[in-house]
């Protein structure tokens, strides 16, 4: 139990001193405009990690005697489509996501059990319980009633497009593609983040992609600015939330 109340405190602790940061740097800012994130390359940030997946064995690349073809040539004229490290495409993020779900559910049950003594039992029941009758001596009930309706009605849409850079080319042509856009409207910051794993043969002739045929793809669509924040809880309210068991 000490231990308990010891790590409570430790995160309120930590958590008010994060506050008081948090709040310096609200302060500092009144009047000011969010600011922008500077532009990084994304394979020199802290924590990334390049894609691994399982590949086939790489073919190596052979010429045929008086042939203007290498092996595994895709086409005879360049292709203006990425396909290398550092290309730019353009991805056609495309959600409309709708789920309706209802379940309901319904159990009862329901028993009655009764017996009776008589003979020598009876009567020596009747001698020291008089008030009990011995038709019935032993009488049991019992019920069970269970209940439970949900239901689900979820809608999503969003549409946009956003510039992806190839960051990574994987052994069996893969390309690994990340890109992010920041727009700010007054003090207000909109952020979209796309990365995934796409085919080149997906790429379109005008060089964009749907976000359908990224695998293992991470959209995230958000912002921050004075909107934003005033639609999150305050940091006392989510400690709370977290460690209050009612």
């Amino acid at each position: 139990m000490k231990i308990n109340i010891l790590k409570t405190l430790a995160i309120i602790t930590l958590v008010s001193v994060t506050s008081a940061c948090s709040t310096a740097d609200r302060l500092a800012n009144i009047g000011k405009t969010p600011t922008l994130t500077a532009i990084v390359n994304p394979t020199a940030q802290a924590g990334y990690r390049p894609v691994t997946m399982p590949m086939p064995e790489v073919a190596p690349v052979s010429y045929q005697p008086n042939s203007l073809f290498r092996s595994n040539a895709k086409g005879f004229f360049k292709d203006q489509r990425a396909h290398r490290v550092g290309d730019i495409l353009t991805v056609l993020v495309t959600i409309s996501d709708k789920a309706q779900i209802a379940n309901k559910t319904s159990r009862s049950r329901s028993s009655t059990n009764s017996a009776g003594l008589g003979g020598l039992f009876g009567a020596a029941l009747t001698s020291i319980a008089p008030t009990i009758p011995v038709a019935t001596a032993i009488d049991t009930n019992s019920g069970i009633k269970d209940t439970g309706n949900g239901s689900v009605n979820r809608s999503e849409k969003l549409e946009t497009r956003v510039a992806a850079v190839v960051t990574q080319i994987l052994p069996n042509g893969n390309l690994v593609i990340e890109g992010s856009q920041e727009v700010r409207v007054n003090f207000e910051v909109r952020e979209l983040i796309v990365s995934g794993i796409i085919r080149p043969e997906d790429v379109g002739a005008d060089n964009t992609i749907v976000s359908s045929k990224i695998a293992e793809a991470r959209i995230a669509y958000g912002g921050r600015g004075q909107i934003s924040d005033m639609q999150q809880s305050r940091y006392g309210a989510q400690v709370l939330d977290a460690i209050l068991p009612f």
